[in-house]
């Protein structure tokens, strides 16, 4: 099952050590997964496409730039494939720093190849979803920029959770007119309903 779920995504290997780069190729590709390796940090952020889905394995200790700290630019770059960092020379700062920064996992060598197998799918199921409500909340943020001033601020008492008697008051519009806008918000924003339309609402504020 989980060799199936996985043909889409791409595992990327960043390590400087060609022998591990292809050990873990082979044993990442015995299980059906498409592999590419990369022989520096640089390398990878030069060649990574961000819609990509699947999950980084990185070593920590290379050249130029380490797996610590190309995972520290990925953070800041929005980044949202998941990273499982593999090192042999652990210990507790750095295993902190790393999850700190947002890494999915640390694992230390030597290493279990199932439990790695394993954490390589939990991290490629977490980036599709990750992907998908990104894509909710772009979509959602797409049907918010179709609505005029007015209608933003209807909206926004909505979810404010404001009457129509009160908005009518606020914005100083009869109770007619906001039935309007709130017919056209629902029509925009794809609402069946005020409770879908706020939580639309709500997804296209909220950061990535």
């Amino acid at each position: 099952m989980k060799q199936t779920e996985g043909n889409d995504a791409i595992v990327f290997i960043v390590d400087d050590d060609a022998s591990v780069r292809d050990s873990l190729r082979w044993l990442i590709e015995s299980v059906q997964l498409q592999v590419q390796c990369y022989g520096t940090a640089q390398e990878f952020l030069n060649g990574y496409k961000n819609q990509q889905t699947g999950c980084v394995v990185l070593d920590v200790r290379m050249p130029g730039l380490s797996g610590l700290d190309l995972q520290e630019v990925l953070r800041q770059q929005d980044f949202v494939l998941p990273v499982i960092i593999i090192t042999g020379h652990a210990d507790v700062p750095m295993a902190v720093r790393a999850f700190k920064s947002g890494v999915f996992d640390f694992i230390e060598k030597p290493f279990n190849d199932q439990h790695l197998i394993d954490r390589i799918h939990q991290a490629i199921e977490k980036s599709r979803s990750q992907k998908v409500n990104l894509q909710r909340r772009q979509d959602a943020r797409d049907r918010l920029q179709k609505l005029s001033s007015r209608e933003i601020q209807v909206l926004d008492c909505i979810v404010s959770g404001c009457s129509n008697k009160t908005m009518a008051r606020e914005l100083d519009i009869s109770v007619k007119t906001i039935e309007t806008h709130r017919a056209n918000l629902m029509s925009k924003m794809q609402a069946s309903s005020v409770s879908e339309l706020v939580r639309i609402a709500l997804l296209a504020e909220r950061d990535s």
